[in-house]
């Protein structure tokens, strides 16, 4: 005898970009806690963030507070911890189960909440931690830099690394709401503000020429931190993330192409050969060049886009080589890692032109070495 059963959960994914999200005032953070029934939060603010901006765990407390003040039925915030940020937040399960314990010791339910207030690394562990609490605490998702903003936070991902490899171990889960602040991103440094702008030129390539021409007339602008050119990329980018985990059918990656991969296997090994000392999004910045390199020399991608997409990224100050490049051994690697993650069949996305892409379910080492030796100074 056998069963078989299709269904769908009605899932919901709620972004919002403000500004001053903990002025007494900004709505935002209210409607979103008010009325969901839940008594009581707990928050995490990641260490670079506490550390940008001073009193930021009680600022939290006191936007709390006055709501209270002004009569506003929210939860009750029990506690504000400060948690290691950066990729050093997902190399061991401290940060989850510090998440895991607190929601024990404050009687945290599955309709109450866990705010994580940081960076793309930070927020993928706090999540993880939230996810497993009672397999499913509900997560405000508060991002705090444009990578986090413009990609990292828009996923339905959690994880961590485990083994040398990049989130090894995680879970999917659809967060409450992604509350994106602009402010956070005036204490950024300059080289972590342009680093998220790799995943726009990514998503741009994938889905939106235009988002790419844009990026190439305002390059210089976005990488002098010009907020006003900055943050519609950023919202765009976003936006475009969005679309394609809401309506791209496959959500939970239950399939084995990933699109918005582009440029990532080779990112992801850089970051473990690096001891992660290569930042995200400059590692994804140097994938992408690899990859339309390598897409330029088996014929995909014409010449004239390649050099496009590798200009575009090193006007926005973003690097195309690292040192780490030459060691094709361990990037081959990286190949049947991304293979052993996908689900058993290698498949990598490359351009075809700006806005269109094909799989590829092997890649040729030569040609590798011959797209390597092209992007070295």
């Amino acid at each position: 005898m056998q069963f078989d059963e299709s269904f769908q959960l009605p899932l919901h994914h709620r972004v919002i970009f403000s500004a001053a999200l903990l002025d007494p005032s900004n709505r935002v953070l209210r409607d979103v806690l008010a009325g969901s029934g839940a008594r009581r939060a707990i928050a995490f603010v990641d260490a670079g963030v506490e550390s940008a901006h001073p009193q930021g765990a009680r600022a939290l407390q006191a936007w709390f507070h006055a709501q209270a003040s002004a009569g506003h039925m929210l939860p009750d915030l029990c506690s504000v911890d400060v948690v290691p940020g950066g990729e050093g937040a997902k190399n061991d399960s401290t940060v989850v189960d510090q998440v895991i314990a607190a929601t024990e010791r404050h009687s945290i339910d599955r309709r109450s909440f866990v705010i994580a207030i940081g960076g793309g690394a930070m927020l993928d562990a706090v999540g993880l931690g939230a996810t497993l609490a009672h397999r499913g605490v509900r997560l405000v998702r508060i991002p705090t830099t444009t990578l986090a903003m413009d990609d990292a936070a828009m996923g339905v991902k959690n994880g961590i690394n485990r083994f040398g490899k990049k989130n090894y171990v995680g879970a999917f889960a659809v967060p409450w709401a992604v509350l994106c602040d602009e402010t956070y991103l005036e204490t950024l440094s300059s080289r972590d503000f342009r680093a998220g702008f790799s995943e726009a030129v990514k998503i741009a390539c994938l889905r939106d020429p235009s988002l790419l021409t844009q990026m190439e007339r305002d390059a210089a602008r976005i990488a002098a931190r010009d907020i006003r050119v900055s943050m519609p990329t950023i919202v765009r980018c976003a936006q475009l993330h969005l679309e394609h985990i809401t309506r791209g059918g496959d959500p939970f990656e239950l399939r084995e192409a990933r699109p918005l991969d582009f440029g990532h296997w080779s990112a992801h090994k850089l970051e473990s050969l690096s001891g992660f000392t290569i930042p995200h999004g400059e590692a994804v910045s140097i994938g992408i060049a690899l990859d339309c390199a390598y897409a330029q020399r088996i014929g995909l991608l014409q010449e004239d886009d390649a050099v496009r997409v590798t200009a575009c990224l090193r006007a926005l100050s973003l690097p195309t080589w690292h040192p780490l490049l030459e060691n094709i051994d361990g990037l081959l690697r990286g190949l049947e890692d991304f293979r052993e993650h996908l689900g058993g069949v290698l498949t990598i996305t490359q351009l075809t032109a700006i806005g269109a892409s094909v799989d590829v379910h092997e890649m040729d080492a030569a040609v590798l070495r011959a797209a390597v030796r092209s992007l070295a100074p």
